[in-house]
């Protein structure tokens, strides 16, 4: 009987050891398993970055190619030419935000976001405002008798926050002018750049002024875009970094940032809370619902792996979504839920962003609700995929 009983306890603790030798093989497999989606996922993130980078370039410069014809020989027809290039390249622009507010090329200790993104910027740095016709370095031949790149960026963000010199908002005040209308964006004439006979003072400077703005702009796009080619020395580092949670909890901290921090609050609450057009994102060109939008593609983008090319063609590959979907439908559906309410909210907030956060607020902070909304829910996902927020 004794022995029986030791055979069978032998048995017993024989079959235990199977079942937790296989439980921890299961275990460690599914942890492999997760692991290697996640180096792909990873792998198809820097695709995706790079691919709307290059797009953003190549649209700057068409842009930048119209704006040389414009100040070549300025008209009302090149004006307008030059606007819809700048909204074209903006809303490019726009989704690459996603790839923010972890420290990368963009945004990192020697990142240029501040050259290129700039804001809220305050105008009267740059040129004639209304009830000032001389402010700005622009009409200040004196102190600054030549207006040149390194002018520019030595100025920039020296005297406040919002003393903008560089980028897309300089270069879409120039266009634009002041957003002084309940009814449209700003409506600069093209005459303020005539040789002469022009309707502003210094208008040679202002054509100068916008000749280098937008040659820099280019310069500093072109240098993110460079950081993730394929053997540049960020992007090795990014997708070869053996510490995978971190580089995961750097893709989500970047598209949970914008969802909730910046575009929720910075770019859409706040404005609501001061009512004051200054503070909403294209104040000048009344492109800020489009940026909000765009952004929010951005954001999709990273997580669903899937990127439209301006050429038609896509980037995709291995995703977070389909990672999610693996290990946790639930919360992998609550993703996709909250990004269908969140596209939904923000298409009925009006295009003319500054009258809608004095008339209509509610769209606004229905939005905002949403956004929020969503970047908890891609939080939770962060936490199926095991990365370090």
């Amino acid at each position: 009987m004794k022995k029986l009983i030791s055979i069978i306890s032998k048995s017993a603790f024989s079959l235990t050891f199977i079942m937790i030798f296989f439980t921890n093989c299961k275990k460690k497999d599914v942890e492999v398993s997760l692991e290697v989606q996640n180096k792909e996922a990873i792998i198809n993130y820097a695709n995706i970055v790079l691919a709307t980078y290059e797009d953003s370039y190549t649209s700057a410069v068409a842009m930048q190619q119209k704006v040389d014809a414009f100040v070549a020989a300025p008209t009302a027809q090149g004006l307008t030419d030059c606007k819809n290039a700048w909204l074209a390249a903006r809303n490019v622009y726009g989704q690459t935000e996603a790839f923010r507010f972890y420290g990368g090329p963009i945004d990192g200790d020697d990142g240029l976001e501040g050259y290129i993104n700039g804001w809220p910027m305050d105008e009267n740095a740059i040129d004639y405002v209304a009830g000032n016709a001389t402010a700005g370095l622009i009409n200040d031949a004196v102190t600054y008798p030549n207006i040149t790149k390194t002018v520019i960026l030595d100025l920039n963000e020296v005297a406040s926050e919002t003393s903008i010199f560089t980028g897309w908002h300089a270069v879409e005040f120039l266009l634009w002018g002041q957003d002084l209308s309940t009814t449209s964006a700003g409506t600069r004439p093209h005459t303020d750049f005539l040789t002469t006979g022009g309707t502003a003072q210094n208008q040679a400077r202002r054509r100068t002024y916008l000749k280098v703005v937008t040659d820099l702009l280019i310069e500093h796009l072109q240098i993110v875009q460079n950081a993730w080619k394929t053997g540049s020395v960020y992007r090795e580092s990014f997708v070869n970094n053996p510490d995978v949670p971190t580089i995961m909890g750097n893709i989500f901290t970047g598209i949970g940032s914008l969802c909730k921090g910046e575009l929720a609050g910075e770019r859409m609450l706040v404005a609501v809370e001061l009512q004051d057009q200054e503070n909403e994102h294209s104040c000048f060109s009344d492109n800020t619902t489009n940026d909000i939008k765009m952004n929010f593609l951005g954001i999709k983008s990273v997580y669903l792996g899937t990127y439209t090319r301006l050429d038609g063609s896509k980037i995709t590959g291995k995703s977070f979504a389909e990672i999610t979907q693996t290990f946790d439908k639930t919360k992998a559906d609550a993703v996709i839920t909250a990004f269908a309410n969140v596209d939904t909210k923000i298409s009925l907030i009006p295009l003319v962003f500054d009258q809608a956060i004095i008339n209509n607020p509610t769209k606004i902070l229905d939005a905002v609700e949403a956004l929020k909304t969503c970047s908890d829910k891609l939080a939770d996902a962060s936490i199926v995929l095991k990365a370090k927020l």
